[in-house]
């Protein structure tokens, strides 16, 4: 890359990548939970997908039993600190309360999980749950994100032997490289992570399937396999000048950043960011964070029609990002290294049955921003090669296809949850498919003992 930011000061990366949401003290917390109205039927245990009883975790601060609070909590969803922290709880269990139809604030339902989980991680770590006696049996479970840490938290509890095998030398998924760190420091997902292992599950890390080792190899081992991949493949935008030294995939991005060593991590002084779902809004303030002077994002549909939640919008208007909306990408310039980007204006037709409208170039509409760097955002696929020789695994449109209850594929050995099979959701959705596919397993192995 020719151009580079800025480079700021240590004291000016931290305060630019300090939580959105510092942590409640003791007090504050008491207070808040002391607001929450104990609801009989709940609609904020009903609008978190993991169905965490938040009534009863609130009500156990209220009355200073933090542990019994925590408890609660990891009986629905293993890795909550990351939820308490990156959930769209505006979305969901906040979006519920009743306090909103009220037109007040709602309960902080996630800086109270947060609290009461930072309190028990830098305890003594008590233990919380009675593990049943090994029963011999065990489940290899591929990929250490909130799906496969939730499965094997909960299969180790149920007797059997765990063991991850997670590609890259950090475990975590997701959790540790993908979520923006003011939102989520890395040293908080890995808290979840040596939590899990406390448990008894083994992590075996630098193990990429395919080729460190086979499936086949994973699959005549353990007794059930849990595939809990995510989506590893950026989609490509297919233009021209995509290969230029300055083009990067959003996820890789994020990852760099999230090693928080900010000064190290190449970013334009000038740079578009193609997409705008939640992860395009983590990449470009993430960028201008970090000292870009200017930064874009380039949408080819209309404000409606965003992905990224009104939250999240905010945060990047907050970060004065421009946003060209329906405005599509032409094609890269640049000799070795991106120079600009050409783009053309659309209009937007009617929407068809799917939702979508329909897309018509303007004519004569081209233009060219002057950049230096283009981040990726459109998408990811999954990256299933070493799936593809696995008899009875189905793969449509992207998505490992399995049974909505149990989680079992085609092959009734092999499990899967989280993003490899809807096609990439919120992280408390894959703790709760983790989670589901860990008694699926059980089930299935029990019926055949």
């Amino acid at each position: 890359m020719k151009n580079i930011a800025n480079k700021l000061t240590n004291e000016e990366y931290e305060k630019n990548f300090a939580e959105l949401h510092p942590p409640l003290t003791k007090n504050s917390a008491v207070a808040e939970a002391n607001r929450c109205l104990y609801c009989y039927d709940s609609p904020c245990m009903k609008a978190c997908p993991t169905h965490i009883d938040i009534s009863t975790f609130i009500k156990k601060i209220a009355t200073d039993n933090l542990l019994g609070s925590a408890k609660t909590i990891f009986y629905s969803n293993w890795v909550p600190l990351t939820c308490a922290k990156a959930c769209p709880v505006e979305e969901l269990c906040e979006g519920a309360c009743v306090y909103v139809e009220k037109g007040e604030k709602p309960i902080e339902i996630g800086r109270l999980q947060g609290f009461v989980i930072e309190n028990y991680f830098n305890s003594d770590l008590p233990r919380l749950f009675t593990q049943k006696d090994k029963n011999g049996k065990s489940v290899g479970i591929i990929g250490s994100g909130p799906a496969g840490l939730a499965c094997g938290a909960e299969l180790s509890l149920l007797g059997y032997n765990v063991k991850i095998y997670e590609s890259n030398k950090v475990p975590g998924g997701l959790n540790t490289w993908g979520i923006a760190p003011y939102k989520l420091r890395q040293a908080d997902s890995l808290k979840e992570v040596d939590f899990i292992k406390s448990l008894g599950v083994e992590i075996s890390t630098g193990v990429r399937v395919g080729k460190t080792i086979s499936i086949e190899e994973i699959y005549n081992i353990h007794d059930a396999v849990f595939i809990g991949i995510g989506l590893g493949d950026a989609t490509k935008l297919r233009i021209p000048g995509e290969e230029l030294t300055g083009v990067v995939n959003a996820l890789d991005f994020i990852e760099e950043v999230k090693n928080e060593k900010w000064s190290d991590v190449n970013v334009g002084k000038r740079v578009a960011v193609i997409g705008a779902g939640n992860t395009s809004i983590d990449a470009v303030t993430e960028a201008k964070r970090l000292g870009a002077e200017q930064v874009y994002i380039i949408y080819r549909r209309g404000i409606d029609d965003m992905s990224a939640y009104d939250f999240e919008y905010e945060i990047a208007k907050s970060d004065e990002v421009i946003f060209l909306f329906e405005t599509m990408p032409k094609r890269i310039i640049g000799e070795k290294f991106v120079e600009g980007i050409e783009c053309v204006k659309v209009e937007l037709g009617e929407r068809n049955e799917k939702g979508k409208r329909e897309i018509n170039v303007v004519p004569n509409s081209e233009f060219i921003l002057p950049v230096d760097m283009v981040i990726k955002a459109v998408g990811q696929n999954i990256n299933n090669n070493f799936l593809n020789d696995v008899e009875g695994i189905k793969i449509e449109k992207g998505k490992v296809v399995v049974d909505s209850e149990t989680y079992q594929t085609g092959n009734n050995k092999i499990f899967a949850g989280g993003d490899c099979i809807n096609g990439g959701q919120e992280v408390v959705n894959a703790a709760y498919d983790g989670k589901m596919a860990a008694h699926g397993i059980d089930n299935f192995l029990l019926e055949k003992s």
